[in-house]
Formats: structure tokens, sequence, C-alpha cells
């Protein structure tokens, strides 16, 4: 028995990294139904995402602000950052319970550009090129919104969304989009990929989809 469980740890470290291969490289999206990295499944719209470094990542904060701005990976792990540990839950029902999220509030950022008072909404863009979503300005400044650096104690890897992601902890997690690259503050709510294609808009956890899910905690 104890031959066995040695043999499952050694295993464990390469059999994950081919299923984030796998994850990847999938346009199909099949890779999702499988359970991978502390109970996460891997989730992309497109055929393949291209990687970015921290030389070569950058976030731009554009529309109704008045002081435009194009961060690096180095200054928005310069800014004061936040640690929050909720529950993760997805609309097609898995959950990862107690996960550690750390970066900086999405409030702080708007603020520093400062936002017109026509403002209304948020538009968050991907460089997947395909993926957007959208939060309320209220959403939007809720202390529990992120740009996250960090999951799980750890810079945050390919796979889940990195260098950078939206973590908005109190809805389902089509709402945290990965490989976060815009931030763009709009006049109205603009529907965000999957909103396009049938889920809610507001996608509170328990309140959407017609789900009954606790919320997140």
């Amino acid at each position: 028995m104890l031959g066995v469980g040695a043999l499952g740890v050694a295993a464990a470290a390469p059999v994950q990294h081919v299923l984030e291969n796998l994850a990847q490289k999938d346009p199909t999206g099949l890779s999702g139904i499988l359970p991978n990295g502390g109970g996460f499944r891997y989730y992309s719209v497109t055929a393949s995402v291209p990687h970015k470094s921290a030389e070569t990542y950058r976030l731009t904060v554009d529309g109704l602000v008045d002081r435009p701005v194009t961060y690096t990976l180095p200054e928005l792990r310069a800014l004061p950052q936040t640690r929050l540990v909720r529950d993760v839950q997805c609309v097609t029902g898995w959950r990862v319970p107690g996960t550690p999220f750390e970066g900086v509030r999405l409030s702080r950022i708007l603020d520093a550009a400062g936002v017109r008072p026509t403002a209304r909404a948020v538009r968050l863009t991907c460089f997947d090129g395909t993926y957007s979503e959208s939060l309320t300005l209220q959403q939007a400044r809720r202390a529990d919104v992120l740009v996250a650096l960090r999951m799980q104690d750890k810079d945050l890897g390919h796979a889940h969304g990195g260098p950078v992601r939206l973590y908005v902890a109190p809805m389902y997690f089509y709402k945290s989009a990965k490989w976060l690259s815009g931030i763009t503050v709009t006049d109205e709510v603009r529907p965000g990929y999957w909103e396009e294609r049938g889920y809610d808009v507001d996608g509170w956890v328990g309140r959407s989809n017609g789900r009954e899910d606790a919320p997140t905690t």
C-alpha cells in the first residue's frame, strides 16, 4: 500500500501537467470535464491563447475616464494588494472551497483613472481575443472584486488566466474573466461572451441561470 501511495504522489505532478496542456490546446472545451488543479476545471473559448510574460503583459484602462493608463505587470504588483479567501463556484456545478486570491481592488484602479460622472459600467476584455465580461459600476467598486495576480498563494499561471485575471468573489466564476487585458469604463452594461449566449448578466451565486447554490463565503 505504501508503494502504491508513493507511486501516486510521484505521478500526480506529471498527470496534472498533461491535463493542463490538454485543456489549453482543446478547442472543443471537452477537457473541461476533467477535474484538475485542486478541483478546478479549465475552460477556454478559443483554440489557443498566447502566453504573456512580465515583460510583455499590459493592462489598459480607458473609456469614460479622465486619466487613461496602461499598466505593466511590475506596476500592478507595486500597488497595494488585497487577499481574499472565498469559495469558487462555477455555474456548471463544481465548487472549490476556501480559495485564496490576491490582487489590486478594481475600485482602486478605477479611482486612479478618474471615472467620469456619465459612467455606469465596466467592460473587461481579454488577450485571448474573444472573451469579455461586464459589471455595473456599483458591482465593480465592491471590495471583493479584484484584478487578481495570485491564486492559492502562487502567481497566476497561464491555465488559470495569468498573469492577470478578474476575480469577482460573490458571482459565478464565468464573471471572473481570465487573461485580462482591458478595462473600459462605459455608459451602460454591455453583455459579455456568455451573456450573449444566454447567461445572466448579474451572475450572483445562488441567483443565476436558475441555480440555487449557496452564496460563496
